[in-house]
């Protein structure tokens, strides 16, 4: 039997089994599943069909195998160890790499700090070099100016021994030189005197003889002097005269006269204004049945005055704001044929010293208007306060009495119109001024119902029947609301009502479809009824806190309450015993000279006492069983007696009250306690 190649026993999952059968010693666990194929030497294949062989050269095979695996596995195990050598020396570099890198960093930044020292050692060494240079430079410099200011010492001294030495030895001939000079310039002036005499005598002897040429010489000068001041004059007036006529003055707010400015701007308006006719004078205006009746006698006679070129009267309009006393002067000037101007009170008091300058340049304009003005002066009460108290200034009180002086007399070129709230302010020479006094009080019932009628006509239904405006009207009974409006509008002016339609409007204006509704406009009647009876709240506080600054008249009778705003009503002028004066400090001032003239003026003694009642301060009021003080008493012959006091418990038989004896009546002889 030939030699078998040796078998290594192997298996894939055992190896080999001892098997305890006797017909073979190993055994396959996997007889017949599988061919052996066994490698001779010579790489020849030989079937073997014994199944110890076929197992023996299978073992054999799966040996090979893992042998195979198992060099396999070495490989990939080296082949990884060798990745972790690589990424290990990879990982060195890096570092190695990262530490190179930042000691050349820290070399390079300590190279630059020690070239930075470096270069600061030698700035360093730099600037000393050039102190010291400069140091040097200065040392240099100021032993120059030494040695030259001594140079300079020895030159001078030289130079004046030398010149000293000089004149001394020509002494002589320099006070010859001088004599010389003198004596030709001396000759110089006389004949220059001798020459200009004898022209001048020769041609004044010559302008003498001939009388035709002094004759001339004098005209002429004449002339010339009558010139220059004839033009220096003319200059004036003819400034003053165009001022007058074609300017407005500076107090004047708005005015319907023409001038060259408001017709340069507005010619249509100029020429509408020209060519327009004279207009009812209560057209748009609203007032009660009696006032209007007056009102229309006023405005009738003014025009009847302003045709027969006769005088006009001043009037007085005094009422609540919102009445209508503005709209009425202006449409009584329309109406008239005149030209309206409107000048308010409180732009005369800011005028300072001006003040009086500015009232005369008012008047003199008026007195040029050739139709005719009218004068409107919208709370007069600012500036024609009484003159008689402290709280007015010196300037204040001058253009008072300059208004005074410019209405003293009725004129027939303007009509003085006053507007006020208060009329008790008025000083008592303008209530002598005043021809006519009108009260346009609050609008009635039925006036109330005109106005808003007339306003929502105005701003309602015109705007929402006519024209392009984004306005509509819902559907309700408009007279029948205009009559609620009317009825619950109670104690508002003319100028609410109108404020009222306008708000109308607005609500309209403001809503998202342009439809003003009912309760649009209940809800704005709400609102303006709740604004009227906040400001009567205040009103009514402020009325209770001036109640004990007010001065109240006793022959005065309950106040109306239609005058919202008064303290006063304005009735009959008081008797001279009725007139209260406030009580003023005569002392060495400039200005009480002057108070003391106006009290002897406008303060007559009553006819049954020997002294007028005493004044009282203004805003105090005397109760009944007290003393009146005063330090300023005017006695019936108008002198003026200080320190004197008056009580209300019956005079002793001396003349006293009784009391302490402190208090002294004048005598009868009129002399000053």
């Amino acid at each position: 039997m030939p030699k078998r190649p040796w078998i290594w026993l192997a298996c894939r999952s055992n190896l080999f089994r001892w098997n305890t059968r006797p017909k073979s010693r190993y055994s396959c666990t996997k007889r017949g599943t599988c061919r052996v194929m066994c490698r001779t030497p010579k790489n020849s294949t030989i079937n073997l069909k014994s199944d110890h062989a076929n197992c023996s050269l299978c073992v054999c095979k799966e040996y090979e195998a893992a042998v195979e695996q198992l060099k396999g596995d070495q490989l990939r195990i080296q082949g990884e160890e060798r990745r972790k050598t690589v990424g290990e020396e990879t990982k060195q570099h890096q570092s190695r790499a990262q530490f190179q890198d930042r000691l050349a960093r820290q070399r390079y930044e300590d190279q630059l700090k020690q070239q930075q020292a470096l270069n600061e050692d030698n700035l360093r060494k730099q600037e000393d070099s050039v102190l010291k240079q400069e140091a040097m430079r200065k040392a240099t410099i100021e032993h120059e100016m030494q040695l030259r200011h001594k140079n300079e010492l020895l030159r001078v001294e030289a130079e004046s021994k030398a010149r000293a030495r000089v004149e001394r030895e020509n002494a002589d001939i320099i006070r010859e030189q001088i004599r010389l000079k003198a004596a030709e310039h001396r000759q110089t002036v006389l004949e220059t005197i001798r020459t200009a005499g004898a022209v001048f005598g020769e041609g004044f002897r010559a302008f003498v003889s001939d009388w035709d040429k002094v004759t001339a010489t004098v005209a002429g000068l004449t002339l010339l002097a009558v010139g220059v001041y004839s033009a220096r004059n003319a200059t004036a007036v003819a400034g003053r005269y165009i001022e007058a006529r074609l300017g407005k003055p500076s107090l004047v707010r708005e005015t319907s006269r023409i001038t060259v400015a408001e017709a340069i701007k507005h010619p249509i308006k100029m020429s509408k204004r020209l060519t327009s006719k004279p207009q009812d004078a209560l057209e748009g205006v609203v007032l009660s049945p009696n006032l209007e009746e007056r009102v229309r006698d006023i405005a009738i006679a003014t025009r009847n005055t302003r045709q027969n070129k006769g005088l006009y009267r001043n009037i007085l309009m005094y009422g609540p704001p919102g009445t209508g006393k503005t709209l009425f002067a202006k449409k009584l000037a329309v109406h008239s044929g005149m030209d309206y101007a409107i000048m308010t009170g409180g732009d005369v008091a800011p005028m300072g010293r001006e003040g009086v300058t500015a009232m005369h340049k008012v008047f003199d304009w008026a007195n040029t208007s050739r139709r005719g003005l009218l004068l409107f002066v919208d709370e007069a009460d600012a500036f024609l306060r009484k003159r008689s108290t402290e709280k007015i200034s010196e300037e204040l009180r001058a253009t008072l009495n300059a208004f005074l002086y410019r209405t003293g007399e009725q004129s027939n070129k303007f009509m003085m119109v006053l507007a006020s709230n208060q009329p008790e302010q008025f000083d008592w020479a303008i209530n002598d001024r005043i021809d006519e006094i009108v009260n346009f009080a609050l609008p009635g019932p039925d006036e109330r119902e005109r106005l808003v009628r007339l306003y929502f006509d105005r701003y309602v239904l015109e705007p929402a029947t006519g024209g392009r405006q984004r306005m509509k009207l819902a559907q309700f009974d408009y007279g029948k609301k205009c009559s609620d409006i009317a009825k619950r509008a109670e104690g508002m002016s003319g100028r609410e009502i109108s404020k009222l339609g306008v708000a109308w409007q607005a609500a309209a204006y403001s809503s998202e479809d342009g439809v003003l509704t009912e309760a649009m406009i209940d809800a704005r009647v709400d609102e303006a009824m709740r604004q009227h009876l906040q400001k009567m709240d205040w009103l009514h506080g402020h009325t209770k806190e001036a109640g004990a600054k007010s001065t109240i008249s006793p022959s005065a009778g309950p106040a109306d309450s239609s005058k919202i705003g008064f303290t006063l009503p304005l009735g009959e002028p008081p008797q001279a015993q009725d007139v209260l004066t406030p009580a003023l400090e005569i002392d060495n001032k400039p200005e009480a000279h002057v108070i003391q003239e106006e009290l002897k003026l406008e303060v007559p003694a009553p006819p049954s006492s020997d002294c007028a009642e005493l004044p009282v301060e203004e805003g105090t009021v005397p109760a009944k069983g007290e003393g009146v003080k005063a330090e300023t008493v005017v006695t019936p012959q108008g002198e003026v007696a200080e320190g004197v006091s008056q009580t209300d418990a019956a005079p002793s038989s001396e003349g006293g009250t009784g009391k302490e004896g402190k208090t002294k009546a004048p005598p009868k002889d009129g002399t000053p306690v």
